[in-house]
């Protein structure tokens, strides 16, 4: 396969950024998206340009630091990381944008590198536990009910990758909150910081400058691990029962 790619390249936080667009040659549909920048990358240097900078850890759809904007939608065609993206979703002789998460909480750092430290900022705002417990108790000793183990698991499997305010037109962080929020305000162990926890991560969110939520429901459609937007729902439940408390109530 042969394809233009398109890529947004800026140099850094302050600099000026612009689409260059590039032709990479013998792609196999078996490369992932990474593989096939990691191609085009290997070209650059060998021709004395610059590379591509762009996040990576895992490349197994595990950490989500892969993400970028493919034509126009967040991680690309497939509601997977862009890293288990592979290249058999395009075909030959494509043009594909790339580009990195748009949203003013996400600044670029270089080309589709963002500084994604907001949620870092968000889950220091309440989204751990830290009554003590001694050592691990029996598994049986706290029961769970099925449906809110179901629930706290299903929300817990949000990696962070900020696909949902990439996709949200209004660079909303509601999915990513509401996540971190439901799963540990379902179990035992989370009940007791729970109305903190709550008010707590839903200011730092706003004070991170986030878009409103306007229940479009794209941040629902781009999220790789399937979060509910029964979540969002759920937060501002959450949200609303917690505003009628005082801190320590």
């Amino acid at each position: 396969m042969s394809l233009t790619v398109r890529v947004w390249r800026q140099a850094g936080p302050e600099a000026e950024g612009k689409m260059v667009d590039y032709q990479v040659d013998e792609i196999t549909p078996e490369m992932s998206f990474l593989e096939m920048l990691d191609l085009l990358n290997e070209k650059l240097i060998l021709d004395g340009g610059q590379p591509i900078a762009f996040d990576h850890d895992c490349r197994e759809g595990i950490c989500g630091s892969c993400g970028v904007v493919i034509n126009g939608r967040a991680h690309g065609p497939e509601q997977t990381t862009t890293c288990q993206l592979h290249m058999r979703a395009f075909a030959d002789g494509d043009v594909i944008d790339v580009e990195p998460w748009r949203a003013k909480a996400f600044p670029v750092i270089k080309d589709l590198v963002v500084d994604r430290t907001a949620f870092d900022r968000i889950i220091q705002a309440g989204g751990y536990i830290t009554s003590p417990t001694g050592a691990a108790p029996e598994a049986h000793s706290t029961p769970v009910p099925k449906p809110d183990a179901d629930r706290a698991f299903e929300n817990a499997t949000c990696i962070g990758c900020g696909a949902c305010v990439a996709a949200c037109p209004n660079g909303a962080a509601m999915l990513f909150t509401s996540a971190k929020i439901t799963h540990l305000n379902l179990l035992p162990q989370g009940q007791p910081e729970r109305t903190e926890r709550t008010r707590g991560m839903v200011a730092q969110m706003d004070a991170e400058d986030f878009g409103g939520c306007t229940n479009v429901g794209e941040c629902v459609a781009s999220c790789p691990k399937g979060i509910p937007f029964s979540s969002i729902v759920n937060m501002n439940r959450e949200f609303l029962k917690s505003a009628r408390k005082a801190p320590g109530e």
